[in-house]
């Protein structure tokens, strides 16, 4: 590719304040979905790279709203335009599930929300100068980043930035309230408890696999600091993961941040472009992008498991009065935290292992739920959004459970002492929690 003329720190640090909260009053709403693409027969079967390029062969022809794309492992990830309302969001990504799963089951293939696949280890099937150069980065570190790329899905929410001003709905309440109730809504939707099989400890095990990879690109920003500012520092200051060619593989540098990048000017000078492109191998819980990614809810079982989350997220976020009793409830919650970023603190660690066990998040999300429900009318949301939710509440947040929970009670007693680590580190246990090797217990 073209190499255009180099620019300067400051021009590149402006960019990204400019392009990373796009303020103004919350109106649109957006969601990505990632499912897991199984055999409809023996989901215990892989899913060859044929038959998974046949499916995206068809997938393709196909007249959807929603972006299409396929993850590293074969995940399927459809993501939304963005909606002027949660019920227009909602309609529009279940006109392309309806236009999807016929074709897949054609194909003898089917979709499941797990946030973490439960059958398999982790397998690349896509070929890529991204995800090699991905691959290859992430092994540096150990095996988790490999469980994330083609192991892992989830239900992304993305809401607007907010006001510019103080508020409710203003983007500094906004971002607080994203990295405490994002706590609680991966603690209330964890639904990734096993690999291959087997128990990890973890309600939400694709959570917990976060916490194993590169610091520096899934951390959260420092929570003490302006929004723009703490993002455009952590941005600059993360490990670059690749440099891009158009001949052959890609670079992948080791040891090199975006900033020494900038300065040195090595291994080729730095454009706007390359800045764009390292943002989208940043992965921490809350990743602004104009709009905030809310990236911690795990792929949800059922057909329209996913609307619930997103109507839940959209009510406490966008409705001015369940904002402010959402974040007047999770703001106890930061004590918990404590100064370590999500999701490696104490109280995002609870969440990923224990869910709505826990009392503290269980009673949160009792609270936070409530008010979403008393706020989706006032959204205009479709008597069927309504009942999605209300039925997710009374069958788990009510009862302090998960869909986790509904795995583990399944299997077999035999089962139920352990089984391996899903990053590939070996056995673990329910008691143990092996899955966090060499971190702090939690």
């Amino acid at each position: 590719m073209p190499v255009r003329p180099s620019v300067s720190e400051a021009e590149l640090e402006a960019h990204l304040s400019g392009i990373c909260f796009k303020t103004g009053p919350p109106r649109r709403i957006g969601v990505e979905i990632e499912l897991l693409v199984h055999d409809a027969h023996n989901p215990r079967c892989p899913v060859s790279p044929d038959r998974m390029h046949q499916a995206a062969r068809a997938l393709r022809a196909q007249p959807l709203y929603s972006c299409l794309t396929f993850e590293p492992g074969g995940q399927l990830e459809l993501s939304s335009l963005p909606a002027d309302s949660l019920t227009a969001c909602v309609d529009a990504v279940a006109a392309d599930l309806a236009r999807v799963r016929p074709v897949l089951r054609e194909l003898g293939l089917g979709l499941a929300g797990h946030g973490h696949n439960p059958w398999h280890p982790p397998r690349r099937v896509l070929t890529a100068p991204r995800y090699n150069a991905m691959e290859a980065y992430f092994d540096r570190h150990g095996p988790a980043g490999r469980s994330m790329m083609c192991g892992t899905a989830s239900v992304q929410v993305c809401v607007d930035a907010g006001h510019e001003e103080p508020g409710p709905l203003g983007l500094g309440r906004r971002w607080l309230l994203a990295h405490l109730l994002g706590a609680v809504l991966a603690a209330a939707f964890a639904n990734s408890p096993l690999a291959e099989g087997r128990p990890t400890g973890y309600r939400t095990t694709r959570q917990a696999i976060w916490t194993q990879i590169d610091p520096g690109r899934t951390l959260a920003p420092p929570q003490d600091a302006e929004p723009r500012t703490a993002w455009a520092r952590y941005a600059l200051d993360a490990p670059v993961m690749c440099v891009r060619s158009q001949d052959g593989p890609w670079d992948v540098p080791e040891g090199l941040t975006f900033r020494e990048w900038i300065r040195t000017g090595l291994p080729r000078p730095v454009t706007r472009e390359d800045l764009d492109y390292h943002v989208t191998t940043l992965f921490p819980p809350v990743r602004p992008r104009g709009h905030l990614e809310l990236r911690m809810i795990d792929a949800q079982p059922g057909p329209d498991g996913w609307i619930v989350p997103l109507a839940v997220t959209a009510a406490l976020f966008d409705d001015p009065e369940a904002a402010e009793f959402a974040y007047r409830t999770v703001k106890p919650l930061a004590e918990t935290a404590g100064l370590r970023p999500p999701p490696e603190n104490p109280l995002w660690r609870t969440a990923a292992r224990d869910g709505l066990t826990d009392p503290e998040l269980g009673a949160a999300a009792v609270a936070c739920f409530a008010a979403a429900q008393e706020a989706l009318p006032r959204l205009g949301a479709a008597p069927g959004i309504r009942a999605a939710v209300a039925e997710f509440t009374e069958r788990y947040v009510a009862r302090g459970r998960c869909p986790a929970d509904d795995q583990l009670d399944a299997l077999p007693a035999a089962d139920a002492a352990g089984g391996p680590d899903p990053a590939g580190g070996g056995p673990g246990t329910a008691a143990e929690g092996r899955l966090i090797r060499g971190k702090d217990s939690l």
